[in-house]
């Protein structure tokens, strides 16, 4: 079983920065890819970054050259730092996973920004 947990979000000027972090509880070994998500008001999810256990990242092109996404092992959690933020970028934020074939999403973190 694991439980994921996103935090970090806020408001935001445009041109700011956020840190969203996505901690895992249980085995985290068992992870091996972690997504952010997100999804605006009258959106569908999107897609934003992966990371895997190897080190591998992908990244939206929306979000290209203005994320980075991050994992520390030792805390069984993974970051998404934004730059350069725009009012598109506003949306609920989730983190997901597949673990022993279960998909797993936290319950997501609020990002607005304000033009």
């Amino acid at each position: 079983q694991v439980q994921l947990v996103e935090s970090g979000g806020g408001l935001v000027q445009a041109g700011g920065s956020l840190r969203l972090a996505c901690a895992a509880s249980g085995s985290f070994f068992s992870i091996n890819v972690v997504n952010w998500y997100r999804q605006a008001p009258g959106k569908q999810r999107e897609f934003v970054a992966t990371s895997t256990r190897s080190g591998s990242t992908n990244y939206a092109d929306s979000v290209k050259g203005r994320s980075i996404i991050s994992r520390d092992n030792a805390k069984n959690t993974v970051y998404l730092q934004m730059i350069s933020l725009k009012p598109e970028d506003t949306a609920v934020y989730y983190c997901n996973t597949i673990s022993y074939g279960i998909t797993y999403w936290g319950q997501g973190t609020q990002v607005t920004v304000s033009s």
